[in-house]
């Protein structure tokens, strides 16, 4: 039977300073307390809006070509030309504001992202800071793709049917505000969706999340998707919720699988596979001795 190893605890060293005494881990460098964290965690944020805000002040040069290019996707009916109605004194001025925020928000996606991978990167080893890194144009290629699905496939196949449904009943006349808050919120956060497969992937292989949890908790997972449809797109005809749920169940069942694959690759999955395969050595081994005994 073999004796297992007691695991070694990292030795703690603290060094008393003028202001404040810094606790260091042999080996590793300095322990940040709660106060320190808050604090680091308040720089990445405070980049990460410095990022958004230098990208929307730039976007708002180009906003009125990228205004006429989304509202270009709205449906050419008898009740309404490509022009959308003003209801307010402000609207023009808010509508503008909002396809900024949201063009800024795309360019300093890969910012924001590397700003929080960045707040907890001193947390890990230094092969899982290699792995997160080699994965952040992955996830923002994922972003992309999840933006150009949302405008090519889901936008057109969402304004047709809102156009047409009960046209012998409804006259057809969509304001400015109501249809790009639409528009800009079904591209960020389809955009934002199709980054949890390789999140999840990146979890995975770190061993923080397990495949077996994914599937245990479906339900959950189904009723999280019919609430973010249902946040997305501000109606409640099913379509519409089908349309953005779809996406976001068959994106899950995606995690599923590449947690799958990168958890049994990780170094937790590598200890459970070997604990697996030595207990059933275990129990061979106990078998044949059985055996071996019953025939003596």
């Amino acid at each position: 039977m073999a004796l297992k190893s007691k695991e070694k605890k990292p030795n703690l060293i603290e060094e008393p300073d003028s202001e404040k005494a810094v606790t260091y881990i042999e080996g590793e460098g300095p322990v940040m307390g709660f106060f320190e964290h808050i604090d680091e965690l308040r720089k990445h944020l405070m980049r990460a809006g410095a990022a958004l805000l230098v990208t929307t002040t730039l976007c708002m040069f180009f906003t009125g070509q990228i205004l006429q290019y989304l509202i270009s996707a709205a449906p050419e009916t008898e009740s309404m030309a490509r022009k959308l109605q003003i209801l307010g004194p402000t609207e023009s001025v808010v509508v503008y504001f909002r396809v900024a925020l949201m063009s800024g928000a795309i360019l300093a996606m890969p910012i924001i992202t590397w700003q929080v991978f960045a707040f907890v990167l001193p947390g890990l080893t230094r092969e899982e800071k290699r792995f997160v890194l080699l994965s952040l144009p992955g996830i923002m290629v994922f972003f992309l793709i999840g933006v150009a699905f949302a405008w090519f496939i889901m936008t057109p196949a969402a304004l047709t049917f809102l156009a047409e449904f009960q046209s012998e009943v409804f006259v057809v006349e969509w304001t400015a505000d109501q249809y790009v808050a639409f528009i800009t919120a079904l591209l960020f956060w389809i955009g934002v969706a199709f980054e949890t497969p390789l999140v999840f992937f990146v979890l995975g292989r770190m061993g923080f999340v397990r495949p077996r949890a994914l599937v245990k908790n479906w339900r959950f997972a189904v009723v999280a998707a019919a609430i973010i449809a249902a946040l997305i797109t501000p109606t409640i005809d099913p379509f519409n919720m089908a349309l953005v749920m779809g996406p976001l169940l068959g994106l899950y069942v995606l995690s599923i699988f590449l947690t799958a694959i990168a958890y049994r690759r990780s170094g937790v999955g590598q200890a459970e596979i070997a604990e697996k395969k030595a207990a059933r050595e275990a129990q061979k081994r106990a078998k044949q001795a059985k055996k071996h005994t019953k025939r003596s």
